[in-house]
């Protein structure tokens, strides 16, 4: 009942607190942003969803838009500043997508949303991760995170899949505010992993 129905109210109730605790730190994180690396501050990039289904997640920018000769971006690398690399590994860039709670597609915890063109790549079980909504924070998160490679990873997604309840979800998100004060599993670029999920699959 609770991964059905209750999940979504207490998600609710929990970005409606969120929003009034960190709105702050948003509008503060704005203007840095707006500052150091110009607009626009929020970016979207495409998802997939529960069920696969692609939504737009939003986060604070973090790079430059810094492009070559020819009027090409240049790479992720040469366009992550300092301030981006704290931004991320602080997980501050993460706080817009509060507003995809509140629109229903993401929850505050579950399976990290990934990149689409992985959907066609995960194994029948692996895929199962989708069967909820994805999550600002999840299991794999606060087990690991970045120490994990992606077989570990999606093994917890399904994991938590099959035995989310609200219990687990409180102490996910107990774990996630300790670990962040702490920077506990943190990579310095502020991923999850040091490589793709398409580059990795090949060495399995």
């Amino acid at each position: 009942m609770y991964k059905y129905f209750f999940k979504y109210i207490f998600d609710m109730l929990l970005v409606i607190i969120g929003l009034v605790v960190v709105s702050p730190g948003l509008i503060i994180v704005s203007i840095l942003i707006r500052l150091k690396l110009g607009s626009p501050i929020l970016f979207a990039q495409e998802r997939p969803g529960i069920n696969g289904k692609p939504f737009s997640m939003y986060k604070f920018r973090s790079m430059t838009n810094e492009k070559d000769k020819e009027g090409n971006l240049l790479p992720n690398e040469a366009r992550l500043t300092s301030f981006g690399r704290k931004l991320r590994s602080s997980s501050l860039d993460e706080l817009p997508s509060l507003l995809n709670v509140l629109r229903g597609e993401m929850s505050i915890v579950g399976p990290r949303p990934l990149r689409m063109r992985y959907l066609e790549l995960f194994s029948p079980k692996e895929y199962r991760r989708h069967e909820v909504r994805p999550g600002i924070t999840g299991y794999a998160q606060v087990n690991g995170r970045s120490n994990l490679n992606w077989d570990k990873k999606l093994e917890m997604d399904v994991y938590y899949v099959d035995n989310l309840t609200i219990w687990m979800d409180i102490k996910i998100i107990f774990k996630t505010i300790f670990n962040v004060i702490g920077k506990k599993d943190t990579n310095p670029n502020g991923a999850d992993f040091e490589i793709p999920f398409d580059e990795y699959i090949k060495t399995r």
